[in-house]
């Protein structure tokens, strides 16, 4: 019956007899549980729509930034000049709200992606 719960999204299985202070422990937990993911979504929801702002060359860009590319690199790959790869960078962290290379990684990491698996466009 545990297993069966658990499976099905209990948080927490109390068996009888319990104390009370088991059960309000429990539904504290559940509560915590709660919260954190409510603020994960909330999270996602923004990383999502800030992604969805950007341009499709930014996209491309930042798929190519997120792979290691060098702006050198990702210049010769689009056919478009360093220059022009740098002000999309700086627009990208605008646009992404990330304050340095770290954070940006973070935010597309939250949404599932990993090194290498993108699609090239």
């Amino acid at each position: 019956m545990a297993v069966r719960a658990m499976k099905g999204g209990a948080v927490e299985f109390l068996s009888k007899p319990f104390r009370d202070q088991d059960l309000l422990d429990a539904i504290w937990h559940a509560l915590d549980l709660d919260r954190a993911a409510k603020v994960r979504s909330a999270e996602l929801d923004s990383v999502q729509s800030r992604v969805a702002r950007l341009t499709q060359r930014q996209r491309q860009i930042m798929t190519r930034m997120l792979d290691g590319r060098l702006n050198k690199q990702i210049a010769a790959e689009l056919e478009l000049s360093e220059n022009t790869v740098k002000v999309h960078r700086r627009r990208i962290m605008e646009r992404m709200r990330a304050a340095n290379f770290a954070e940006l990684v973070h935010m597309i990491e939250l949404l599932g992606w990993k090194r290498g698996l993108h699609q090239s466009n």
